[in-house]
């Protein structure tokens, strides 16, 4: 165990975005989204993001290494199996999250009248209040409209006993 109470992680995902494919972030369905993600999993660059963001907090590798786009059972995976995974990671080695901050960078469709729900989920995933969740939203100003791209931070603390 690490003698430091507090960790920082960071991650971060990309997808390329086509037609006739859904669009998921923090494990909710984007309605109206005319592109989604191309993906090995389900494409949530959001909950990806989170993840890497919980194992490099700890310097536990990445997505990647426990969920390789190489391996058939791993196809159209629900990334709040990753996140959970990564979680579970993290708890084993005495720490959990304090608070993240998500950015997600898309172009179209507006994700404001979703802020509220993605937030909600992500807190749920992550077992923190609401009020410890904070995400936000950016579009690439026409710099790559058929992309979707989320960064993660999270905090970790050390957890008594």
């Amino acid at each position: 165990m690490s003698a430091l109470p507090f960790r920082i992680g960071y991650g971060e995902d990309a997808h390329r975005l086509e037609a006739g494919r859904p669009l998921v972030l923090c494990g909710v369905p984007v309605p109206h989204a005319e592109l989604g993600a191309v993906a090995h999993s389900d494409g949530d660059a959001a909950l990806h993001a989170v993840a890497d963001a919980l194992l490099s907090g700890l310097a536990l590798g990445d997505i990647g290494q426990y969920f390789p786009d190489t391996a058939p059972e791993w196809r159209g995976l629900d990334s709040r199996q990753i996140v959970a995974r990564a979680l579970e990671l993290v708890q084993a080695r005495g720490y959990a999250p304090a608070n993240v901050a998500l950015v997600v960078t898309l172009d179209r469709p507006k994700l404001g009248p979703l802020r509220a729900e993605l937030a909600r989920t992500l807190a749920e995933l992550l077992a923190l209040p609401e009020t410890e969740v904070g995400v936000s939203f950016k579009t690439s100003e026409g710099l790559a409209p058929a992309h979707v791209q989320a960064r993660a931070t999270v905090l970790l603390t050390q957890v008594a006993g």
